[in-house]
């Protein structure tokens, strides 16, 4: 009986056949058994790559136990972290080096970055985390690099606007398409359903606008298939890297909560980050779990309510609203 295997099964056996690391393979494995048609023509194929995964997970297990260290897993911190992904001299280490105070290497040779070297970006009141990353070629990429992209919540792609920009986009397209990191445009709403759990947020910062080739930035987004958001900056004149802290933080999809204890003043210092369209229950949940099954009702100033307007739980919160909980 014939297979009849998909092309969504076929991207992701080319993904396990260009995977450079078992945690990568594991992943591919996994999709393919979860896209691969359901009958008796599959048995076969579905009890090998099932074998194949279980030796992949006991060698992980095995490294995991002699504690490898792992360049390219860099713990999270602040209020989110975005990785940076582009060719070589596209600018990254340039525009981590302007926006942080981290000890990147910039230089005008490629390769200059080994592994990721991240920073903290102050937007506001809150910190970003900004990750410098070893470039991407079409030919090669460094073993467990995808690692930091696999785990960040953000993706900036960088395009050097002076250089082909075609070229570099689809480099970077390609790389985030063959390990499921991006959303194909052109897969069904099931298939994007079952690949959400690994695709990342993403956008594009375009570098080197003030020796950009005419009509560069235009060209790139109209040649684009995905509706990224495109920011173009230079670092040589500092045009547009004002802004580009707040197009960071727009583009990581959260908002800041700040809470007002009872009958006092509310702290507007810390505010505490959440995805958009998080609900008053929602905020509980993330200061304690267990006193959030106590809540009983919150206030309110804000954005769409009269100052200390009473909600409900399931009120949608907005950036900067101040919260007042009120528990049992």
């Amino acid at each position: 009986m014939p297979a009849n295997l998909t092309p969504e099964y076929f991207k992701a056996e080319q993904w396990y056949r260009q995977a450079t690391t078992n945690e990568e393979k594991i992943l591919a494995l996994e999709r393919m058994l979860a896209v691969m048609p359901k009958h008796k023509g599959t048995d076969h194929l579905k009890a090998d790559l099932r074998r194949k995964l279980s030796k992949l997970k006991e060698v992980s297990t095995q490294k995991g136990r002699a504690k490898r260290v792992d360049i390219f897993y860099v713990p999270r911190t602040g209020s989110g972290q975005v990785v940076l992904l582009g060719t070589p001299n596209c600018g990254k280490s340039t525009i981590v080096a302007a926006l942080t105070n981290a000890k990147v290497n910039v230089a005008d040779f490629p390769f200059a970055t080994s592994g990721p070297v991240p920073g903290m970006l102050q937007f506001e009141d809150v910190q970003i985390q900004l990750i410098d990353m070893p470039p991407i070629t079409a030919d090669y990429i460094a073993p467990g690099q995808v690692g930091t992209y696999r785990h960040c919540d953000l993706i900036a792609i960088v395009i050097d606007l002076s250089a082909d920009t075609q070229e570099q986009l689809r480099i970077c397209l390609d790389f985030l398409e063959s390990r499921n990191l991006l959303l194909d445009a052109e897969t069904s709403a099931l298939d994007q359903s079952a690949s959400a759990g690994l695709a990342k947020r993403t956008f594009c910062i375009c570098t080197k606008s003030d020796i950009a080739v005419a009509g560069a930035f235009e060209k790139l987004i109209k040649s684009c298939k995905y509706p990224f958001e495109f920011f173009k900056v230079s670092v040589q004149t500092g045009a547009g890297l004002e802004k580009l802290p707040a197009v960071i933080f727009s583009q990581l999809g959260i908002i800041r909560i700040y809470a007002k204890p009872p009958g006092k003043p509310a702290d507007m210092t810390e505010p505490f980050t959440m995805p958009a369209s998080s609900t008053v229950m929602d905020l509980a949940v993330s200061i304690h779990r267990q006193l959030a099954e106590k809540l009983q009702s919150a206030r309110i100033w804000g954005t769409g309510v009269y100052d200390g307007q009473n909600v409900q739980l399931t009120h949608v919160l907005h950036d900067k609203d101040i919260v007042e909980l009120h528990f049992g």
